[in-house]
């Protein structure tokens, strides 16, 4: 499971809430790049669309 670490406060809109870009309710937060995203649903994202590393050898 990806834990991301958004202590800075960059990643916290005080002024704005926005849709968050996966599921669309109103959100604070902010990506590293700056786009509206739950950290939970960033979180999801993450572990939906990356493979477990491989050691390089055929099975």
């Amino acid at each position: 499971m990806a834990l991301l670490n958004w202590r800075d406060a960059k990643h916290f809109d005080r002024f704005n809430d926005e849709p968050c870009v996966i599921c669309g309710k109103p959100t604070p937060m902010r990506s590293d790049h700056g786009k509206p995203v739950h950290k939970v649903c960033a979180e999801a994202w993450l572990d939906a669309h990356t493979t477990a590393p491989t050691d390089g050898r055929n099975r």
